[in-house]
């Protein structure tokens, strides 16, 4: 099989650590930047597919622009761990009580979700998804590809063995905005 890689989008406008990114929250000068210092990208990689979320999407159309390697898809399955809408755009000071109340319980019960939230489970079982669809891109293109999406959904399909109890230690990983990973070896 060929290699499949992936990438964080870069930096976005309004960025916090550690708060939820708002679904339209666009590139920053910083992540147009970062995305220009993550060249080259590996070799062999021929093709790149994308989260739909417009910072990824921005990410790897200026990949493609700077490259001349094309976006052959954009797959909802590479979106970012859908976070319950009564944080959007808060940091953890600012969460609500119900959401905290779910953060204490969310490994214990992985099938509970906040709200209008994705459950760990439900996380675990769309990275699942995903890594199919990842092989079934690189088998049906032929070469390498290059996935663009998000820090958590990245950080679970990389631990993907470990279930859906990988969230937490995902959650506290650092990925840097435009980093490269392999996921050679890592898919079940």
């Amino acid at each position: 099989m060929a290699d499949i890689w992936l990438m964080r989008h870069g930096a976005y406008e309004g960025h916090h650590s550690g708060h939820h990114a708002p679904l339209d929250a666009p590139l920053s000068a910083e992540g147009r930047a970062q995305i220009h210092r993550a060249l080259p990208l590996p070799e062999g990689v021929t093709a790149i597919v994308t989260s739909p979320l417009l910072r990824a999407r921005q990410t790897a159309d200026l990949l493609s622009h700077l490259t001349g390697i094309p976006v052959i898809d954009t797959s909802p399955l590479l979106a970012e761990w859908r976070a319950p809408s009564i944080v959007i755009g808060h940091t953890p000071e600012t969460y609500p009580p119900e959401y905290r109340a779910w953060r204490e319980q969310r490994t214990a019960n992985p099938s509970l979700a906040c709200g209008d939230g994705e459950s760990l489970t439900e996380l675990h079982q769309r990275a699942s998804r995903c890594a199919n669809y990842l092989r079934v891109m690189t088998e049906s293109h032929g070469g390498a590809i290059l996935a663009v999406s998000h820090k958590l959904f990245l950080g679970m399909l990389i631990n993907l063995a470990a279930g859906p109890a990988a969230f937490g230690a995902v959650s506290r990983t650092d990925w840097p905005f435009a980093g490269l990973s392999s996921l050679a070896g890592r898919l079940l």
